[in-house]
């Protein structure tokens, strides 16, 4: 993925206002950001817990979206797949991820989900950049390109219902 900008970040959203898309909350390390290693830059909000965004390249294009989730609860002791990168986390480390779809469907409050990892780290955990928290992934037979190739898929198919 190219380094973006603030500017960047803000002009892509799909399912946002502008007004909104202005205010939410950009990371402040975007200059220390992996960019070669990662497939869509995705953050939490620290001032909305229930909140986290993602931007990714698409057709030369940056799609930006909005995202709401539940926070974790205490003592839930399940583990769950990223429906993204496949990873499997213990404990709140994936949720299901929600988004407004956008036009007049988004208005009207229509939404689509999808579960993710919570801190939308992917991209490093395919990589092994990122461990997971249960301390490995599962071993596949698909090659490095295969599996990013799988889960960027995965990402469009999720972007193309909004």
């Amino acid at each position: 993925m190219r380094a973006l900008t603030e500017q960047d970040i803000r002009t892509s959203f799909i399912n946002c206002s502008k007004g909104e898309a202005k205010r939410l909350a950009i990371p402040r390390d975007l200059g220390e950001q992996p960019w070669d290693d990662l497939d869509f830059l995705g953050w939490r909000d620290p001032g909305a817990p229930d909140r986290s965004h993602l931007v990714t390249e698409r057709q030369d294009r940056l799609v930006g979206v909005a995202l709401r989730f539940q926070p974790a609860r205490r003592g839930f002791l399940h583990r769950s797949m990223c429906s993204l990168c496949l990873t499997t986390h213990p404990r709140g480390g994936v949720s299901l991820m929600t988004a407004r779809k956008a036009g007049p469907a988004g208005r009207e409050g229509n939404s689509v989900g999808a579960y993710m990892c919570t801190d939308l780290a992917c991209s490093l955990y395919l990589r092994g950049m990122k461990v997971p928290e249960s301390g490995a992934r599962f071993e596949e037979s698909l090659t490095l390109d295969e599996q990013i190739a799988r889960m960027r898929r995965n990402l469009f198919a999720f972007l193309d219902k909004l």
